[in-house]
């Protein structure tokens, strides 16, 4: 929106082209978002308090928290609107993935928002049931998807790439929709599995954001990516701005999300933080090396799918004491603190391994 301002403003002022520069709009973006967390938080939550939008806590989950029930959850409506927002007022959105991502994010967010309500209305930690959620994550899945289908102009944009490989390549065709919904609906639930204690899914998503703003600026240039053998996606490097914001956004909810939390994100920020992960790798063809980057989502995600397998296959035998595997953590007596602080190192050397991709192939 300031973009359209600012090319207007240039006419009688060559300075305001400065806007036009991807990397200073997403500094701009990183700050915008940020102090829009920090400004209206403390708002968002005493709004939350006072509308009893309490946690429902599992009965069944550790014991030490149980004196979480009732703080104010929801709390990722308010990293969604300083997103929106910041993304609105520094994006050039004439960009057709812009909109696209945004798609994503009200689709899953509204998804999230109902499941977190009747958490809230019926004091019910199980929310919306399965089916209905899955349907709603499918339905905004598949629709950007096939938008982005539609939208690629060249056969690299629908070609999965393996990192650390120059030439290995696999061309998709039509299946190139399959994978794109999977990746968009299995890193939006791998998110929300790991949303589970005092800061643990946020950071990690700040640090895959802060990634991927690297290789969608990188995707948008055909200088550097030709340089570095990696996909060129024309108007890929408008991403960096959305990613930015949420770099912001998240870093500002962290202020008021970090132990002892004062405030929960819900499934309204979990779900559709992970979809938007999930659709900017896609965009930027770097879908293995999200895999990569988000192995603390990976591991929360397959840790609650080999509980569940060995409960039903070896008759009620567990594997680890609790899933998703940071509950296991704190049953073993690792304080809080010092799960999600261990996570989050091993976040930042995985996302430095994502990174090397650039380099080593």
């Amino acid at each position: 929106m300031l973009l359209f301002l600012a090319d207007f403003l240039a006419q009688y002022y060559k300075g305001f082209h400065v806007f036009s520069y991807l990397t200073l709009r997403a500094m701009l973006s990183i700050l915008t978002a940020l102090g829009i967390a920090l400004w209206f938080g403390p708002w968002m939550i005493e709004r939350l308090r006072t509308l009893k939008y309490g946690q429902a806590v599992r009965t069944d989950g550790p014991q030490t928290h149980l004196v979480k029930s009732g703080t104010p959850t929801m709390g990722g409506v308010l990293i969604l609107a300083a997103i929106g927002v910041s993304t609105l007022l520094w994006a050039d959105l004439r960009n057709a993935y812009i909109w696209i991502v945004l798609g994503v994010m009200v689709v899953f967010g509204i998804v999230g928002w109902l499941d977190d309500y009747l958490k809230i209305v019926y004091k019910d930690p199980k929310g919306l049931p399965a089916k209905w959620k899955y349907l709603g994550q499918s339905i905004g899945g598949l629709a950007a998807a096939i938008a982005l289908y539609l939208l690629a102009k060249t056969p690299v944009e629908t070609t999965l790439i393996f990192p650390f490989f120059k030439n290995l390549v696999l061309p998709l065709g039509i299946f190139y929709i399959v994978l794109t919904y999977f990746v968009i609906v299995g890193t939006s639930n791998a998110v929300n599995l790991t949303d589970g204690l005092d800061g643990l899914a946020i950071m990690p998503t700040v640090m895959v954001a802060g990634a991927l703003a690297i290789f969608a600026y990188l995707s948008g240039n055909i200088k550097f990516a030709e340089y570095l053998h990696i996909p060129y996606v024309a108007g890929s490097g408008e991403l960096i701005v959305i990613c930015g914001a949420m770099i912001g956004a998240g870093l500002g909810f962290l202020w008021f999300n970090a132990y002892p939390a004062e405030v929960f994100m819900g499934d309204v920020g979990a779900l559709s933080l992970g979809a938007m992960l999930g659709v900017i790798a896609v965009i930027v063809r770097q879908e293995i090396v999200l895999f990569i980057m988000g192995g603390v989502f990976v591991m929360e995600t397959v840790s609650v799918i080999l509980q569940v397998g060995s409960f039903k296959l070896r008759n009620g035998k567990r594997i680890f004491k609790m899933a998703p595997i940071h509950h296991h953590f704190e049953e073993k007596g690792w304080p809080e603190t010092q799960v999600v602080v261990r996570f989050w190192i091993i976040s930042v050397m995985l996302v430095l391994l994502g990174l090397m991709s650039l380099k080593i192939r």
